[in-house]
């Protein structure tokens, strides 16, 4: 499994998955999550209105998937990270959730590139660096369960880039 880091807009990226760091509600809101229903268009937000008429909202931790409507990629994997609030191990295992879930998804629908923005670093104000932490380590521990071709982060401001960047090249200095 390759894992890649990139500075840029996840709605732009061309890959089999793009994972939206959603809101409970599914209906679009800011950050990540608004500029995917944007550029997703109708399509994006119908089928969450179906999943939503089907199971209610999305829980933290959980994931759903969905067409990409007119994204470049096939389907968009929609997961709702934890606000941070003084954070805690809970919050931590919440985060951790959204990767093994989105993960899950990844899986049963044979998604071979999958492209992870930074779930709760905006709004939520998940501490950046931890955050990703656990991306990488959740992402890497389920490397065996399934073989991603490529799995790449997606950083959207200099800041997560530079964090993910660190930790990868710290993890590989340690091997």
């Amino acid at each position: 499994m390759k894992l890649k880091i990139i500075q840029a807009d996840i709605t732009t990226i061309k890959v089999d998955a793009i994972v939206n760091a959603a809101n409970s509600s599914l209906l679009g809101g800011s950050g990540v999550d608004g500029a995917i229903h944007r550029k997703g268009g109708l399509e994006i937000l119908n089928a969450c209105r179906a999943i939503i008429s089907k199971q209610g909202k999305c829980k933290v931790g959980e994931a759903v998937i969905t067409t990409a409507g007119n994204l470049p990629s096939q389907f968009v994997i929609h997961t709702v990270g934890p606000v941070w609030n003084q954070g805690g191990i809970e919050k931590e295992q919440l985060l951790a959730n959204c990767y093994t879930n989105s993960i899950a998804l990844a899986i049963e629908n044979e998604i071979k590139i999958i492209a992870f923005p930074n779930i709760s670093t905006g709004i939520y104000k998940f501490p950046k660096e931890l955050a990703a932490r656990i991306a990488i380590q959740t992402v890497r521990n389920h490397k065996d369960a399934y073989k991603f071709k490529e799995v790449i982060f997606v950083c959207f401001d200099l800041e997560n880039f530079e964090c993910y960047k660190k930790i990868i090249k710290n993890d590989e200095n340690k091997s």
